[in-house]
């Protein structure tokens, strides 16, 4: 269900300001704010809203629902080569968003990855993936346990049909600053050791971590995309 949010002319303040806090946060950790790409996250926000962040400049764009997604699709001014899912995804729900996406972030175990390599390599492509880490150890949340992370790449090298891009968290909620910078930091430090390896198949191109309330403090520790929803299209009702 699509839900009123902010204005336009709101989207527009929001991500003027967002860019601008982005900025910053890159230039006291001594890096470029070019380095760091900003997804829009789009759950429950009607196309109308998301065309105008795509007017803005916003480039990638983040999806969490499978049916959402196929039912807001058509009505985007871009295409499925600007989106990610980044929702907990079901494997049956695979063949769904196949060619309507080119990234899946969430990709948590090796029977999902399987299941989007058999997808995939029906459909004829290879789909970008990046591995969620569970980096709190959160019963609640799905994600690969940190500790297997290393063990989770070396299987996913011998597959065809999905490259490995990168990493993805979600740090537990309601921590205060300095444990959320600890989560970020063992993130960072995983993308960088992972990164130091020679995998047939894994890239570390990419660590997505940081959302509306702690994407500053994602910049500051290591992230390169941040993904932010209600910090541009305003709360839901």
């Amino acid at each position: 269900m699509m839900e009123n949010r902010s204005t336009p002319d709101e989207v527009r303040r929001n991500l003027a300001e967002i860019r601008q806090r982005i900025g910053e946060a890159a230039r006291a950790a001594g890096r470029s704010p070019e380095e760091v790409q900003l997804m829009a996250v789009t759950k429950t926000v009607p196309p109308e809203l998301v065309n105008i962040a795509w007017e803005e400049g916003v480039r990638l764009f983040g999806e969490n629902r499978a049916q959402e997604l196929l039912e807001k699709a058509d009505s985007y001014a871009f295409g499925p080569e600007r989106i990610h899912f980044i929702g907990t995804l079901q494997t049956n729900k695979v063949r769904q968003i196949i060619g309507k996406v080119c990234c899946i972030q969430s990709v948590n175990s090796l029977r999902l990855a399987r299941e989007i390599q058999k997808r995939a390599q029906t459909a004829g492509t290879v789909l970008d993936v990046l591995v969620e880490v569970n980096i709190g150890g959160e019963e609640t949340k799905t994600g690969a346990d940190y500790s297997q992370v290393m063990k989770l790449m070396e299987d996913l090298s011998g597959f065809s049909a999905l490259r490995v891009k990168g990493l993805m968290c979600i740090p537990p909620f309601g921590k205060n600053s300095l444990e959320t910078e600890r989560f970020f930091d063992q993130m960072y430090k995983i993308f960088v050791d992972i990164k130091a390896q020679t995998i047939d198949n894994i890239c570390m191109e990419t660590l997505s971590m940081g959302m509306t309330g702690d994407y500053q403090l994602a910049v500051r520790h290591g992230a390169n995309l941040v993904r932010v929803g209600t910090g541009i299209f305003g709360k839901r009702n």
